[in-house]
């Protein structure tokens, strides 16, 4: 197994150690973990690509550890009352229907890279999570409300770059139906 399969694998087993802190109202801790865990997406990637080391197995594994890390952390903020489900459940949705779309495509041998509104999307919904997983601080300090405007923010640009995603990509739908 090659050095990113090895980070994503790592990424992977971060998710139980941030539940486990979140869950237990640890708040810091399960905010470093999150945000290292979102910090090795970047760098699996980046090592695989500047190595030449990209395999099958990396393509599978990167995009679903991206959605466990994601789901688990917005169910568990939804348990912990701090996101509404309704949020948690179009981020997901949005998620796996994009990764969907990806294996169709991939099916018929196209690959469907991450967009420059993928990637902002990424960075607003990591931003909003972070906020959550410590109540908003310390903007609570002050009454403003950074962590409402960074999940609405975080929910725009999810479906908007679902939406994108769809429109630049129908042809992969028009062949499979």
């Amino acid at each position: 197994m090659n050095l990113p399969n090895k980070i994503t694998l790592a990424r992977i087993m971060l998710v139980p150690v941030v539940m486990f802190f979140l869950l237990t109202l640890h708040e810091w801790p399960a905010l470093f973990f999150f945000l290292l865990a979102a910090l090795t997406d970047g760098l699996d990637g980046y090592v695989a690509r500047k190595n030449r080391l990209v395999t099958n197995m990396g393509k599978f594994l990167d995009p679903l550890a991206d959605k466990l890390l994601i789901s688990a952390v917005l169910i568990a903020l939804v348990q912990l009352q701090r996101l509404d489900a309704w949020v948690a459940t179009v981020i997901i949705c949005r998620e796996f229907a994009v990764t969907g779309l990806r294996l169709v495509g991939a099916a018929d041998g196209r690959v469907i890279a991450a967009s420059r509104m993928g990637k902002l999307k990424t960075v607003s919904q990591i931003i909003a999570i972070s906020l959550l997983i410590v109540d908003n601080f310390p903007f609570s300090r002050w009454g403003l409300p950074m962590a409402d405007v960074a999940v609405g923010l975080a929910v725009l640009l999810t479906v908007v770059s679902g939406i994108e995603y769809f429109l630049k990509n129908w042809s992969v739908l028009q062949k499979v139906g």
